[in-house]
């Protein structure tokens, strides 16, 4: 499960992805589980290979988000059998109701079971579409 995430699609091909800025301009770092021309292995199982962002033909931002207690979350990281989620309400009163730490101004956090949360998704946002 992603938890924030880039996917690019390149060459019809749809990718897990990292963006990285380089000389001004962006790139699209693609990973991929199997050898591909001209994909280079990091590890056994990954490889990866950069390519222009504008050579991708769909871009986008995904991230994970649930609900807890009735509440909306966005879903940070996990661990074994528990998830990290951040409050996206938008009520402090709401969130120190819920028993949530707070982390900073406007930002509330904590760890749940996993199987706790409730429409669990993945929500992607499109920034290149071609």
């Amino acid at each position: 499960m992603s938890r924030q995430a880039y996917r690019a699609r390149w060459a019809g091909v749809d990718y897990e992805a990292s963006a990285e800025l380089v000389d001004s301009a962006l790139w699209m770092r693609l990973y991929g589980s199997a050898p591909a021309d001209g994909f280079e292995k990091v590890v056994p199982g990954r490889f990866v290979r950069a390519v222009p962002a504008m050579d991708c033909s769909a871009i986008w931002h995904v991230t994970t988000v649930c609900e807890w207690r009735a509440a909306p979350f966005l879903v940070h990281t996990a661990r074994e059998t528990e998830l990290l989620i951040e409050y996206t309400g938008g009520d402090a009163r709401h969130a120190v109701a819920l028993g949530l730490e707070r982390v900073e101004r406007g930002v509330y956090r904590t760890w749940v079971k996993a199987d706790e949360v409730t429409a669990l998704r993945e929500r992607a946002v499109v920034m290149v579409s071609t």
